[in-house]
């Protein structure tokens, strides 16, 4: 099952045509970087593009941070080429874009194994489209290396003829049930991009709106947006000592043979400690990941 402690709070795209991005995102504090081949490339600068994430990825200095490879689609000119590249890049994962079935799932799987990826590569699902949205479960379980969803909130508003709101209303059904979806299967989920990056009032409420939801961390388009899906996707001080804190008193009542735990009043069950025991493994990777960046 995948492991859903690891940080995911700030997942920055970055285009594969621009070779100085792909350079200045070794120097970023986000969790992870998707290396774009699809939207962000002009069609003439698709196999450029490849070429460069192929060299940034193999010439190495990303540390801890994931870095994933978004390929274009198995139905364009340049999405096999894309996968075959990507599969023994060195990347954590490749990102299908606009996925609608377990089978697109499956057959990127097969391009993979056949190029060679290593065991430990995941797949990642970006789901884009109304047809997506029903068809989720079978994407979420077409493959034991699907590890995220990704939501893209842009072309779904646009399929849906929706507008982009503050308070997403327009998404809500979507975005709740790709997370019941991505919970069931154990799964990642990251929330939509933010497109005004005037907005940054905007940008924080929907983060803090994504923490409501449960998303465990939000896809960016700006370096300059890293730092405020760091703070508020990330657990907080006091969200670390609570879980320590419960940790402490649950295995303290085992030992003595108790079985119920209290805190300050509040009753602690076994799944409060499963959370706890989440969050803090979440605040060690990202000291981990910080302690990497500075260095």
């Amino acid at each position: 099952m995948p492991n859903t402690s690891r940080p995911r709070r700030s997942v920055l795209y970055m285009p594969g045509a621009n070779v100085r991005a792909l350079e200045k995102g070794r120097t970023l504090a986000c969790d992870a970087i998707i290396m774009d081949l699809e939207d962000s490339v002009a069609p003439d600068a698709k196999k450029q593009a490849r070429k460069n994430v192929a060299e940034a990825i193999k010439a190495g200095g990303y540390g801890k941070r994931e870095v994933v490879v978004r390929v274009n689609a198995l139905d364009t000119t340049w999405g096999y080429k894309d996968i075959v590249a990507a599969a023994t890049s060195g990347a954590d994962a490749i990102l299908l874009p606009k996925t609608e079935s377990a089978n697109a799932v499956r057959q990127l799987e097969r391009i993979m194994l056949e190029a060679g990826a290593p065991e430990s590569m995941q797949i990642w699902c970006m789901i884009e489209t109304p047809r997506g949205v029903l068809r989720t479960e079978l994407i979420a379980s077409a493959s034991a290396r699907v590890s995220c969803l990704v939501m893209g909130t842009a072309d779904l508003a646009k399929d849906l003829h929706a507008h982009h709101t503050r308070e997403r209303i327009p998404m809500v059904m979507s975005l709740g049930h790709c997370l019941i979806v991505a919970r069931a299967y154990g799964l990642s989920i990251l929330d939509g991009v933010h497109l005004d990056l005037s907005d940054d009032e905007g940008f924080a409420q929907s983060c803090l709106q994504g923490v409501d939801f449960g998303f465990d961390g939000k896809t960016l388009i700006h370096p300059k947006t890293i730092a405020k899906a760091n703070e508020i996707f990330g657990p907080s001080e006091d969200e670390v000592k609570w879980s320590l804190d419960i940790i402490t008193a649950f295995n303290e009542a085992r030992s003595k043979g108790e079985g119920v735990v209290v805190i300050d009043g509040k009753l602690v069950e076994n799944l409060h400690i499963v959370e706890a025991q989440r969050i803090v493994k979440m605040a060690e990777r990202i000291k981990e990941l910080q302690a990497d960046i500075a260095d």
